[in-house]
């Protein structure tokens, strides 16, 4: 019963930290297909505040145990990765 709960406590932990992540995702989505200027001071301030407090999100996570810091890394990995693309693709609009 115990080991179940702690497993749930980690798979809840988990999918809230891809939660944030994909609105991240989503908020740099709007922002490409909005705005021409994905170099702006204002738009990089925001991605920033928003990595940095994902990133404190998941350093929480991993030393209460709910995650594995593999499982933390690859979350930022796979964000960095989608809004680099992303990025790519308005500089070729």
């Amino acid at each position: 019963m115990a080991s179940e709960m702690i497993v749930n406590h980690q798979e809840k932990a988990l999918a809230l930290l891809q939660a944030d992540a994909d609105k991240i995702l989503k908020l740099i989505k709007v922002q490409m297909d909005n705005l021409t200027m994905p170099q702006c001071p204002l738009y990089e301030e925001v991605l920033d505040t928003q990595m940095f407090g994902l990133s404190r999100e998941i350093d929480f996570a991993v030393r209460l145990g709910l995650i594995d810091g593999k499982d933390g890394k690859a979350i930022l990995a796979q964000l960095e990765k989608e809004l680099s693309a992303l990025h790519d693709a308005s500089l070729k609009k």
